[in-house]
């Protein structure tokens, strides 16, 4: 695989943006990533986060990739970039386990953020992480919206679920929700929010899901870039993958 990117952004239109990139070695070679995260016109501060970078792990290489599509405040994407990573790599089982090990740091991370104190579980976030193991092996997972797209021999391949209330809603309504399009014409737990797993999001929670969709796939030379990207990526680009 030759290149990995990581975009966010908050609305179609933005003003202040930061970027950045670099590079590991994979198995055909250098791998090169970037990353960009745009604020748009909403009138609170930038709420989502992001990391990219490479890492030497136990013997081995890791590439560490994700977008974190805060909402109702910063504090829960800030935790899960400094935790969510260093969670799933400290599970005993990571190496010979990696799916179940991903899960569970996940869940762990969520109720850390609940039990954490009332102000940190207030707000929530969305998460897709990426983990590249020595180039060779991709595990991508995801709660929320935010998504990511790998591309081989010029096909895309979306490797995460696009956790939405309106395809939820049997989940929810039997945690006893609702799903609802009033205010406005997007389906939302019990008015609220529009997505049906999220991290914190202590007021729903009891509605919501946090466990990931979990997909991992080999990567060579025909693998040539994955994205992954927040909702408000996708929704300005028409159509879906």
């Amino acid at each position: 695989m030759g290149n990995l990117c990581s975009n966010s952004v908050s609305k179609p239109k933005g003003g202040k943006s930061t970027n950045g990139s670099g590079k590991g070695q994979g198995q055909q070679g250098s791998v090169k990533y970037g990353f960009t995260l745009v604020k748009g016109k909403a009138n609170h501060p930038m709420e989502d986060y992001h990391v990219s970078k490479f890492i030497p792990h136990q013997g081995r290489e890791l590439g560490l990739f994700a977008i974190y599509d805060g909402h109702s405040g910063h504090s829960v994407p800030a935790y899960l970039q400094k935790h969510l990573f260093h969670n799933i790599l400290k599970e005993a089982e990571f190496w010979t386990n990696p799916n179940k090990s991903i899960a569970k740091a996940y869940e762990r991370t969520d109720q850390a953020i609940l039990s954490h104190n009332s102000d940190l579980g207030r707000g929530g976030s969305t998460a897709v992480t990426a983990i590249l193991i020595n180039g060779r092996k991709l595990w991508v997972a995801n709660v929320g919206d935010s998504r990511a797209v790998l591309s081989k021999r010029g096909q895309a391949i979306q490797m995460s679920t696009d956790h939405e209330p309106s395809k939820e809603r049997t989940s929810i309504e039997h945690r006893g929700g609702f799903v609802s399009n009033m205010p406005g014409d997007v389906a939302r737990v019990n008015g609220q929010l529009a997505v049906s797993r999220a991290f914190g999001d202590q007021n729903l929670k009891i509605h919501l899901r946090s466990d990931p969709d979990i997909k991992s796939t080999n990567i060579d030379a025909n693998t040539e870039i994955l994205i992954l990207a927040s909702d408000g990526v996708w929704k300005v680009r028409k159509g879906t993958f």
